[in-house]
């Protein structure tokens, strides 16, 4: 099983880990896109008031613009521990025991717009980059991405669980993935899909899917998990479902 998140613009900062390692990522077939990119990033860094036009940021956040020009120096730390938020807040992956980690490591990857995808316990540095972004040098990132990413996502065997918000599942499509809505249900049972609980309801359920010893290979599997984690999840067609908040 893959549960594919999205990532968070906030990272945390530091790390222990070896500078960035592109052969130690999952995907090697990305690696010439991923270099492709982030020597565009160096290079952007170096013009701190075109970074901030280009990635959004306002003066205030001319630190990103820092960390970005570092990229190639900084220490990693996995892909888990380094995306922050709402929703890793409520993945909550240092409570988790070693084994928990280790299949949340394996079972969860993220979206991202420097990266392509990152398995949980990828070795990666802070940096700041929106799936959205254009970067001068090389243009919209979706246009580099697609070609590359889709192919590679299409070639994973395995119970795909995709979970990515909007402008991180353009990037690439994943025709076999299970889609899943976060909603509330009013008390005539009239759905709606929710945006303000939505990463956090989004993150409980990537924490029960990974940690589970249970692992499972479709969507039926995956509400049975669920359940078993307090959450209820139902199936509105091959590939879809509802998670419900509260």
């Amino acid at each position: 099983m893959l549960v594919l998140l999205p990532p968070s613009e906030t990272k945390a900062i530091g790390g222990a880990g070896a500078p960035l390692d592109h052969t130690a990522l999952t995907c090697p077939d990305l690696n010439p896109v991923r270099e492709k990119i982030a020597h565009a990033l160096v290079e952007l860094a170096a013009d701190v008031p075109g970074s901030l036009a280009a990635l959004a940021l306002s003066e205030r956040q001319a630190d990103e613009v820092a960390r970005n020009a570092q990229l190639r120096h900084s220490p990693t730390m996995p892909a888990l521990s380094r995306y922050t938020g709402v929703l890793y807040d409520a993945l909550d992956v240092p409570t988790l025991k070693k084994g928990e980690r280790d299949r949340a490591h394996h079972r969860l990857a993220i979206a991202s717009a420097l990266f392509g995808v990152v398995r949980g316990g990828d070795p990666i540095p802070a940096y700041r980059l929106s799936g959205g972004s254009a970067l001068p040098s090389i243009g919209p990132l979706g246009a580099l991405w697609r070609p590359a990413l889709e192919p590679a996502l299409a070639a994973i065997d395995d119970f795909v669980v995709d979970l990515r918000s909007g402008p991180y599942a353009t990037l690439a499509r994943i025709p076999h993935a299970v889609t899943i809505r976060v909603v509330s249900e009013d008390g005539a049972g009239v759905r709606k899909a929710i945006s303000h609980f939505n990463k956090a309801h989004k993150g409980l359920l990537a924490r029960a899917l990974s940690t589970s010893r249970a692992e499972p290979k479709n969507l039926n599997g995956l509400i049975k998990v669920a359940a078993a984690a307090g959450l209820r999840v139902e199936k509105t067609g091959d590939r879809t479902a509802d998670l419900f908040a509260g």
